[in-house]
């Protein structure tokens, strides 16, 4: 029987495209970010800042599959992160251009890159727990490609500094 040729598909949710890119699994991310915080911000917009805090932590925080993101665009990675502070914007009912940074500060919660950092970190922490002989080889050897990329687009934070982005 004749397989059909697709040129993308989702396996247990990820978006796998032919050219292994996760542009459109970002921008699937990024959109169900934006009918979840838009959901919130209808439903929940009498509630307190306590109970909309909560229900971003729980619904907005997720980010199911970031981890594995490894080829991508700035472009998609900083949509995703606009749309993120947006969303909080918008539950909160702040400002359109207030400080991304100082609301997370004020709210006591992680912005998108200590959310990103979080997640990067919990899969590197069950790659080593692992009993699977592969992944013990990959995190055991820091030095092997996979894991300098890896590590490299995931566990350093990022600045936007005069138009380009910056990492420490």
């Amino acid at each position: 029987m004749p397989l059909k040729r697709v040129t993308e598909f989702k396996y247990l949710g990820h978006t796998v495209t032919e050219d292994l890119s996760d542009v459109n699994d970002i921008e699937r991310e990024r959109r169900a970010l934006a009918v979840r915080c838009n959901m919130l911000a209808r439903r929940f917009a009498r509630c307190n800042m306590d109970v909309k805090l909560t229900l971003f932590k729980a619904y907005c925080q997720t980010f199911y599959t970031c981890s594995l993101w490894v080829t991508y665009t700035q472009r998609a990675y900083s949509d995703l992160r606009v749309q993120y502070n947006n969303g909080f914007r918008t539950l909160m009912g702040l400002p359109r251009y207030c400080s991304a940074s100082l609301m997370f500060a004020e709210a006591h919660t992680d912005d998108f890159y200590a959310i990103m950092r979080k997640r990067a970190a919990s899969v590197m922490h069950r790659m080593r727990e692992s009993s699977n002989s592969i992944l013990k080889t990959l995190v055991e050897n820091g030095g092997n490609p996979f894991m300098k990329h890896w590590v490299h687009l995931h566990m350093h934070s990022r600045c936007f500094i005069n138009g380009r982005y910056c990492h420490y």
